[in-house]
């Protein structure tokens, strides 16, 4: 494992981790600041590795970094039992220090633990929110109790959080959470997700609570010319070698997507015996899709005809005007109108984002399989 040079399927650290440097600085000066971030970018573009990078680098006895994971909480329970455990395990040293501030910070909800082998990271609460809005104060002021009773800052990171848009009485919810968070002077927040759509509308939707809550990060992509230095790198790291333009044909299959960038290296790096081929690549290219090509069946099985035919123009290379007569006919979308429901239809799936009224496919490689796909028809 220590000789592996790529990495993707998880947070990438250390000599994995690559460029982002204006992004870090600006993440580490709104966490030692107390200013609240929103970051955004489709899935599997870096967020994660980089709040946890930028959480090392600040992380002090005067400053806790909290990292908490909502991808698996369906509704609000859920979301309070991981927000009070993530914060108590991640701001305590020993469990009688965490006992204490349960006792002082959650005396009227009196959670229930279960302890397995290690009582610090192996443990469960279950909460019994009796007097609800109440009981909501309690959990939501946590961090901030916590923070002034041992005199630090503290930053909650709360990744995936677009889910909390899925919680019955959404709305309602996000209320509760702008009411309380908004009053915090030692803790801020660090909100991230991968469903652009969603993210987009928590934030910048006026109508909702959590609109401006926070300086919001549109993470870009990481520039061709870094990547390329960096895989020429990692090969020569191993006793391997690769071309520049091997390097910048690897960016260009997956469009610079940070973890099939990884990936895709890493599938490049195990066919190469000395120095990478075109062969080489090229196996790879199709040993990729071949990985993924489950998940598009899965994905597009459903799909309606007028929507097939919508990701048969975007792999085309159309991008815009979908509604001229010369496209609705090429393409059979139906009419103008059926054409702004097949855009709503696909962005709420994630297959494709619109971005200055422009529309692309999220997954790259999904166009390549798809490309495949209609080919064959």
């Amino acid at each position: 494992m220590e000789n592996r040079p790529f990495v993707f399927g998880k947070a990438a650290s250390g000599e994995n981790f690559t460029d982002r440097e204006k992004e870090a600085i600006r993440l580490q000066s709104n966490f030692r600041n107390g200013v609240n971030t929103i970051l955004i970018s489709p899935r599997r573009w870096g967020k994660t590795s980089l709040v946890k990078k930028v959480g090392k680098l600040v992380e002090s006895d005067r400053l806790k970094v909290v990292y908490i994971d909502i991808f698996a909480c369906r509704s609000e329970a859920d979301f309070y039992k991981s927000f009070v455990e993530a914060v108590l395990k991640q701001t305590s040293s020993k469990f009688d220090e965490l006992l204490e501030d349960v006792k002082m910070f959650l005396s009227n909800i009196s959670p229930k633990f279960t302890i397995a082998t290690d009582p610090m990271t192996d443990f469960s609460i279950s909460l019994e929110l009796k007097s609800k809005d109440r009981d909501i104060v309690e959990v939501l002021q946590l961090p901030e109790n916590i923070a002034r009773k041992k005199e630090i800052q503290i930053v909650v990171c709360i990744d995936e959080f677009q889910q909390i848009a899925e919680f019955s009485d959404s709305k309602v919810f996000q209320k509760q959470l702008r009411t309380v968070w908004q009053h915090q002077s030692s803790v801020s927040y660090c909100l991230f997700g991968s469903r652009k759509h969603l993210m987009n509308e928590l934030f910048e939707k006026r109508s909702l609570p959590l609109y401006k809550f926070g300086d919001v990060m549109i993470l870009p992509k990481i520039p061709t010319s870094d990547w390329i230095e960096y895989i020429v790198q990692r090969f020569e790291t191993t006793g391997k070698r690769i071309s520049k333009e091997l390097a910048e044909a690897i960016c260009s299959m997956v469009e610079n997507h940070s973890s099939y960038v990884q990936q895709l290296s890493w599938l490049v790096w195990i066919q190469t015996d000395g120095e990478a081929t075109e062969h080489d690549f090229q196996r790879a290219c199709q040993d990729l899709i071949d990985q993924n090509s489950l998940l598009f069946e899965r994905q597009t099985e459903n799909l309606s005809s007028y929507q097939m035919n919508f990701l048969r123009a975007l792999v085309d290379g159309f991008q815009s005007e979908f509604t001229t007569a010369e496209m609705l006919n090429r393409y059979q979308l139906g009419s103008s109108a059926n054409v702004s429901i097949i855009k709503k239809a696909l962005v709420k799936k994630d297959l494709i984002e619109n971005e200055n009224k422009m529309i692309t496919l999220v997954d790259p490689v999904m166009k390549v399989w798809l490309r495949q796909k209609f080919l064959k028809t």
